[in-house]
């Protein structure tokens, strides 16, 4: 159970995160959580867990709540807004992929035990798997895509506040959707049977949705901060 509570734990971290930083930075606070979720879910998901009676990656928090700041940025900024900070992560994503695997071409320090290890261990970190990173590219790009395109195709027909909940939803858990199916299908189709694949998948969406379903109080709390619009940092 200790897994599932800091599971919980670390959900709730993430969400709060945002909240502080769009309450610290206003817009930019969001945007900025971008590329912070995106680098750090890529370094979380080599580590495989047991979660709720299922083998899983951790990672998937924090990348899953790139999209509650992509719905807040549609809500209160517009379609606009929510697609430079989608781009922004495809950058960030593509920049720390190159970046990182340069850094790996050099060679370490000859006779420092210690410089080996940590080449070695940044390497299992960051080590360009040619497929696991078009996965994981064309999945951040189609899901969030649509995300932000879902938003407000349901926000022209449920556009009051008491709605906001249905559209974040509706947006959100399809966009979930698209992103474990994209991802599974070009990382794995062809290294494991169909049904291992269709594991993966399940394993990945459930985890996935629950965030989602649990962002919700979250989206309102970020409307209610910019009708205020009283922004520490101002």
């Amino acid at each position: 159970m200790q897994n599932e509570l800091l599971w919980l734990a670390m959900l709730l971290a993430n969400f709060f995160l945002i909240i502080l930083a769009y309450k610290l930075f206003g817009k930019w606070g969001l945007i900025m959580w971008i590329p912070i979720s995106v680098i750090v879910a890529n370094i979380q998901v080599i580590q495989t867990i047991e979660l709720f009676g299922m083998v899983a990656t951790l990672g998937n928090i924090v990348y899953a709540s790139s999209f509650l700041v992509t719905d807040i940025l549609s809500e209160n900024y517009g379609k606009q807004e929510a697609k430079k900070a989608v781009w922004i992560g495809f950058f960030s994503l593509i920049s720390m992929t190159l970046l990182m695997n340069l850094a790996l071409v050099f060679n370490p320090l000859e006779g420092d035990e210690f410089a080996l290890i940590t080449h070695e261990a940044t390497g299992t970190i960051f080590k360009l798997m040619p497929r696991i990173a078009i996965a994981s590219m064309a999945a951040y790009l189609f899901s969030q895509r649509h995300d932000v395109w879902a938003f407000h195709f349901w926000r022209k027909r449920f556009s009051s506040d008491n709605q906001l909940w249905l559209r974040n939803n509706l947006s959100t858990m399809v966009s979930q959707l698209i992103d474990s199916v994209v991802f599974v299908l070009i990382a794995f189709y062809g290294v494991y049977e169909a049904a291992v694949l269709f594991e993966i998948f399940i394993t990945t969406y459930f985890l996935k949705w629950i965030v989602a379903a649990s962002d919700t109080p979250f989206v309102y709390w970020g409307k209610r901060i910019f009708r205020k619009g009283n922004y520490w940092m101002d």
